[in-house]
């Protein structure tokens, strides 16, 4: 009797115990503690996914997309994606202007729609990822998250919300083309910008350095192209997912990928497009490439992404 009633004493003392860890455990929680926990939890148990609410096209809904159409795969956090249209476009620049990796201007055929987001990728739809586990919490530079662009993030990154994000809607989301993202920026223009040639309309439609006050903006407060796309200039700049190249000499004409090059050492670097908030005007025309390695996150650095249709 003795030793059954130590041995029951000892499991009332563990039970107590536990008891006490699981109490501090949840008042931890409580107070935002244990966040690392927290995010496990909510990961395990997919709240953060109820939350999103998603809500995926249907095949049918899919195929019934025309250019132009804009939609969203989600409830809450999720980007809101336009469809646009397939074309030809001249790409790069033409020999008198622009940038010697900008040569030679050559002809690019899209050949069917594919979504791209509205806008650059925000902190709220960062954060979304970031809640999840996926993805890196990555500071806004004192200038806020909600409809602020996602900043200090890598090409790397943008990788890691582009997987998560297909990963949650069961969609082909990925990062532009460095093709698609020329092609979406122009919206049908030749000229150096979306709107025209002219410097003095670019404080309408994009934040640079002598408008942006040395920081961000929330996306969408300026004019927006005629494909629908806001930011497209200026802003952040965005990752694009083509290897980096000194010239077009033997690009891709079919708007894919150009993921391969004469050294094997190509992809270690990669293209951002756009221009952004510390750029002068030159920097945010529609043909500007910049190269940087995968791993280059900055004040100045975001992305946009795209999404195949089913067509």
């Amino acid at each position: 009797m003795t030793a059954c009633r130590t041995a029951a004493r000892a499991a009332a003392a563990r039970s107590r115990r536990v008891q006490a860890v699981a109490a501090v455990l949840l008042v931890l929680l409580a107070l935002g503690g244990l966040g690392w926990l927290y995010q496990d939890t909510l990961r395990e148990r997919g709240y953060w996914l109820a939350l999103m609410r998603p809500q995926v096209l249907t095949s049918a809904q899919e195929r019934a997309l025309k250019p132009g159409d804009t939609f969203a795969e989600c409830e809450n956090d999720c980007p809101e994606m336009v469809v646009v249209p397939p074309g030809t476009f001249l790409m790069g620049a033409d020999a008198s202007v622009g940038d010697d990796n900008e040569h030679p201007q050559h002809e690019v055929t899209i050949a069917t729609p594919f979504a791209a987001g509205m806008h650059e990728t925000t902190f709220a739809e960062w954060d979304a990822c970031v809640a999840s586990g996926a993805c890196p919490d990555v500071a806004d530079n004192g200038w806020g998250h909600g409809s602020q662009p996602v900043i200090n993030v890598s090409w790397n990154d943008a990788q890691r919300y582009v997987t998560w994000l297909k990963r949650v809607t069961g969609k082909r989301y990925r990062l532009l083309t460095e093709a698609e993202w020329e092609y979406a920026a122009r919206a049908g223009s030749t000229a150096l910008y979306s709107f025209g040639d002219t410097e003095a309309l670019l404080d309408e439609y994009a934040w640079h350095a002598g408008n942006a006050q040395m920081k961000t903006h929330p996306v969408g407060e300026k004019k927006a192209n005629s494909f629908q796309l806001a930011d497209m200039h200026g802003n952040v700049w965005e990752w694009v997912k083509d290897c980096m190249h000194d010239s077009y000499e033997g690009a891709p004409t079919d708007g894919s990928a150009w993921l391969t090059g004469k050294t094997g050492k190509e992809c270690d670097l990669r293209m951002h497009r756009g221009g952004s908030w510390a750029n002068a005007p030159a920097y945010l025309r529609s043909a500007k490439r910049v190269k940087g390695p995968k791993g280059l996150a900055g004040i100045s650095l975001g992305f946009r992404f795209a999404r195949t249709l089913d067509q």
